[in-house]
């Protein structure tokens, strides 16, 4: 038996080309561009699968979805849609759509999907209609890996999974953070942030899961951590990768059992939070160093999104732009306006520092423009003086460390003599290095060992050579 697909779309090239796709897979393909007309096809007969765009020539083709669920609760739908923001995924996946497809789409994805939808529903897999949520969270971009991500986010709405979010600094995963709670289950519940990258290593654990009092010196009160404020809610863990070895066990346990202890506490407390950890960091070399545990790894990376740099997604800074300077008026900042020639110039630039670093830009711009639109005469000068110190062009990602370069500086900059290059070339080097894994053990002399590949005592010696005390490297850590 020929199973029958209702497709109401009101471009005709794209009904054309997904109508012989569906045909060529055996399903028969009925068609309208409206949503009356969707409507009296419903009426006269069942159909397997409903595929329907949001704009159509007579309304909105989400809107009175709610009421096509009610009365055909049976019938998977898939929404397509040219209005590639976040607003639209998250309006798709409140109706309880089965997929959303921003276009342009894979056609070989959406027919996959017809298949899976048909499927599912044949087996009666199918997940209810969720209540509406609130809308309008300053993620701003319609690009196609934006799209990724807000199709990623519509998916953990209904449910408590762990997300862990990856991205270089400045991209945004706090705000991904926000819609995942403020969209999510537990939106009324409290949002609590913590930077596990700003805490004192020593306090992490009294942050985290609380004290009570006496527990330690200064210890004068119970103190009741993260974890409790945001019980009902999300506890967001930021810089997670920055998060000290011993934390991280302590961290892995509570939520392995669901349950925490107060430091010199006795009681355990249930815990009732969604956790949403992010990271600026490659987790991955970290864990093959020692440096994070690849049990908490896999622990937070239930759903992992990853967030685009911005010069990945270079089709979204001028509307990035024109929403910083309506929200640099709002707080009371001159009223300025873009002009296109001031958007293709910012396009262009690399944005090391990401949507952060667009931001603060756009903010001085609006205040220290001398003309209320914004050209490239004002842009350029606000660029050369940033950092690099000169207009900067995308020429791909932003230039890693160079140790080579780095040490011909540092000859050149401290000419050390004759017979002793080695000596103190070697010196300068094993400095930083070991300081820095020191701190991140946390002062433990045989992990950092460990970690480098050398001998205990080989490594002890080097310290006392260079005059570096551990101590002293977890306080600089």
């Amino acid at each position: 038996m020929t199973r029958t697909i209702l497709l109401v779309e009101d471009d005709e090239s794209i009904a054309t080309v997904i109508t012989a796709a569906l045909e060529a897979e055996g399903f028969a393909v009925a068609r309208t561009d409206s949503v009356a007309g969707r409507d009296r096809l419903l009426e006269q007969r069942s159909y397997a699968l409903m595929l329907t765009d949001v704009v159509l020539t007579d309304g909105d083709g989400i809107e009175t979805l709610a009421a096509v669920h009610a009365r055909f609760a049976q019938m998977p739908v898939i929404i397509l849609s040219a209005q590639n923001t976040l607003d639209t995924a998250v309006r798709a996946s409140d109706t309880g759509a089965f997929e959303y497809f921003p276009k342009p789409f894979d056609l070989d994805e959406l027919v996959a999907a017809v298949h899976q939808g048909i499927d599912q529903a044949s087996t009666g897999d199918r997940d209810e209609p969720a209540d509406m949520v609130p809308q309008g969270l300053p993620l701003v971009g319609r690009s196609a890996p934006m799209q990724a991500v807000y199709r990623m986010i519509t998916r953990v709405l209904r449910n408590d999974l762990t997300v862990l979010i990856l991205g270089e600094s400045g991209t945004g995963k706090e705000l991904v953070a926000e819609a995942i709670h403020q969209l999510g289950n537990r939106g009324s519940g409290p949002f609590v942030a913590v930077n596990a990258a700003a805490i004192p290593h020593d306090l992490i654990e009294s942050e985290l899961f609380g004290h009570e009092k006496g527990a330690f010196t200064g210890a004068i009160a119970r103190h009741v951590g993260k974890f409790e404020q945001a019980a009902g809610g999300t506890l967001f863990l930021d810089e997670i990768g920055d998060m000290p070895i011993e934390a991280q066990t302590r961290l892995l346990r509570a939520l392995q059992s669901g349950r925490i202890r107060r430091v010199g506490g006795a009681e355990e407390i249930r815990l009732d939070c969604r956790i949403i950890a992010a990271t600026n960091r490659d987790l991955l070399p970290m864990i093959a160093a020692g440096l994070f545990r690849e049990d908490l790894y896999y622990r937070l990376a239930v759903v992992p999104i990853e967030l685009p740099p911005l010069r990945d997604r270079a089709e979204d800074i001028e509307a990035l732009s024109r929403h910083f300077l309506a929200a640099a008026a709002s707080e009371g900042l001159p009223r300025r306006q873009l002009t296109p020639a001031g958007a293709a110039l910012l396009a262009r630039q690399p944005w090391r520092g990401n949507v952060r670093e667009l931001r603060n830009l756009i903010y001085r711009l609006a205040l220290m423009a001398r003309d209320e639109a914004i050209d490239v005469s004002a842009i350029e000068p606000m660029l050369a003086s940033g950092p690099g110190g000169a207009l900067r062009t995308v020429e791909g990602p932003p230039p890693r460390a160079d140790i080579g370069a780095a040490l011909e500086q540092w000859l050149t900059d401290n000419n050390p003599a004759p017979g002793r290059i080695y000596d103190e070339a070697l010196a300068a080097f094993e400095r930083p290095l070991f300081l820095y894994l020191l701190g991140q053990t946390g002062g433990n002399q045989l992990r950092a060992a460990q970690i480098l590949g050398i001998n205990r005592n080989t490594l002890r010696k080097r310290l006392s050579d260079l005059g570096i005390h551990p101590e002293d490297a977890t306080i600089r850590a």
